[in-house]
């Protein structure tokens, strides 16, 4: 359920500290309470005066003024990441079908899960994307949005929660020692109260919720702290409800599929 993305995909070989080591959780700032909400990881631009909240790609720069949330893809990779993953050192993080092929996303060529199934292989992750994380809270971003949580329940039963929620728990517990707080992206209803509880996040990003009728399921854990995503490709039926169901209380958002910039003629914004 997330959306389709170009934005340059930068690797940085700087890496983080080993996975494994203590971290000590410093005090989160959460976006603020029902604040305007611009996502922006199709490509950044300059959001409205009136904007609290912008996401961009971990690639961008964060906003002066704004609660900044940094996107980053952490349970697949990009397709202009593939030297990156395929390379000797980092092949082995791929998941691979029984009959040794990568396992792809259906939906999004090029874009390849990530084996979370041993506790070597979640080490190995968490370094790399803690390292991104690192360059996230050097450029000056109050928070992290990791992406693809849900790959689990799209790898015909190869991958499975715990084991995505044991990674996640690596990188939350590297982003929290920076003060950085952290979102679940999508799976509501699928991890139910175990995406807080478990991983430790700590608000939620929502794509589609109402498309999906699944909104219930982060606002019962999350309560307010939650921002929603609705595309125009589903029609405008669904932003309509979920103006009117949560529009009062959270940011509730309807954008173009492929979250393109305000430069483009595909571009579409509206906040409730």
């Amino acid at each position: 359920m997330r959306s389709t993305f170009s934005a340059v995909f930068t690797i940085f070989v700087t890496l983080s500290v080993c996975a494994a080591s203590p971290f000590t959780k410093r005090a989160v700032t959460l976006p603020p309470l029902n604040g305007k909400f611009d996502y922006q990881i199709g490509g950044p631009y300059t959001p409205a005066a009136d904007v609290a909240v912008v996401t961009r790609d971990n690639s961008a720069s964060p906003v002066s003024g704004k609660y900044n949330i940094c996107y980053i893809n952490a349970f697949q990779t990009q397709p202009d990441a593939a030297s990156f993953w395929q390379s000797s050192a980092n092949a082995g993080l791929l998941l691979h079908k029984s009959d040794g092929s990568l396992f792809e996303d259906a939906d999004w060529p090029g874009e390849y899960f990530l084996d979370t199934r041993t506790d070597s292989n979640r080490q190995a992750i968490a370094t790399i994307l803690n390292g991104w994380i690192d360059t996230c809270h050097s450029k000056g971003f109050d928070a992290i949005e990791p992406d693809n949580l849900d790959t689990f329940s799209r790898s015909t039963n190869l991958l499975t929660a715990a084991d995505n929620l044991a990674l996640a728990k690596l990188f939350t517990d590297h982003a929290h020692s920076l003060g950085l707080a952290v979102a679940q992206k999508n799976t509501g209803g699928e991890l139910g109260a175990s995406g807080k509880s478990t991983a430790g996040f700590d608000f939620a990003v929502a794509e589609e919720c109402q498309q999906f009728e699944e909104c219930d399921s982060y606002t019962d854990v999350y309560g307010n702290n939650m921002l929603e995503i609705e595309y125009t490709d589903n029609g405008i039926s669904a932003w309509n409800a979920a103006c009117k169901a949560r529009g009062s209380a959270i940011s509730v958002i309807y954008r173009d599929r492929d979250v393109v910039p305000s430069s483009s003629k595909a571009y579409h914004y509206q906040e409730c």
